[in-house]
């Protein structure tokens, strides 16, 4: 398997634990056009929005792309076209970064299985339009981890009809 191929399904492995811990249930888009690698949906919900979902389009990086407070990741101009727009279901750019030696992604004994290092959100929705033909570098605010916590405030903002 492509190094690129055993990124990709760690950073769905990666979402797929914190939605488990989270109570979410997660799908995988049969055909992924809209640049949506999977979809997270909270079951029911007491507000004003009923099973709020959230669309997530994944990277997974080992490059050094920590500057300061931010993640600095360039982003295809399809999928940051995609990430731009104002859809029904919102959409976050996720990046999970790990480390150079890929015998260094997993941990594990009998104790605890340990993924490293983390993973960082960033909603692009309502970003202006960009004239790059190829990338465009986001910005992700190294506060905004993809964290259990994070996560279930995301779900319940979106049930509140907010934004995440």
């Amino acid at each position: 398997m492509e190094l690129n191929q055993q990124k990709e399904l760690l950073s769905k492995a990666y979402v797929r634990a914190i939605a488990a811990v989270g109570g979410f249930s997660v799908s995988q888009p049969e055909v992924d056009d809209d640049s949506i690698d999977l979809k997270i949906v909270a079951r029911g919900g007491e507000g004003v929005v009923f099973s709020p979902e959230l669309n997530l389009q994944l990277k997974c990086t080992s490059r050094d792309v920590l500057d300061g407070q931010f993640i600095r990741y360039p982003v295809r101009i399809k999928n940051y076209r995609d990430l731009i727009i104002n859809s029904q279901v919102p959409r976050l750019l996720v990046v999970v970064l790990v480390p150079e030696n890929l015998e260094n992604w997993l941990q594990q004994s009998e104790d605890e299985m340990c993924m490293r290092y983390c993973a960082y959100w960033v909603s692009l929705r309502g970003q202006p339009e960009r004239l790059n033909t190829a990338n465009v570098t986001v910005e992700l605010s190294r506060s905004n981890q993809f964290t259990v916590e994070a996560l279930k405030s995301i779900m319940q903002r979106l049930s509140q009809g907010g934004l995440p």
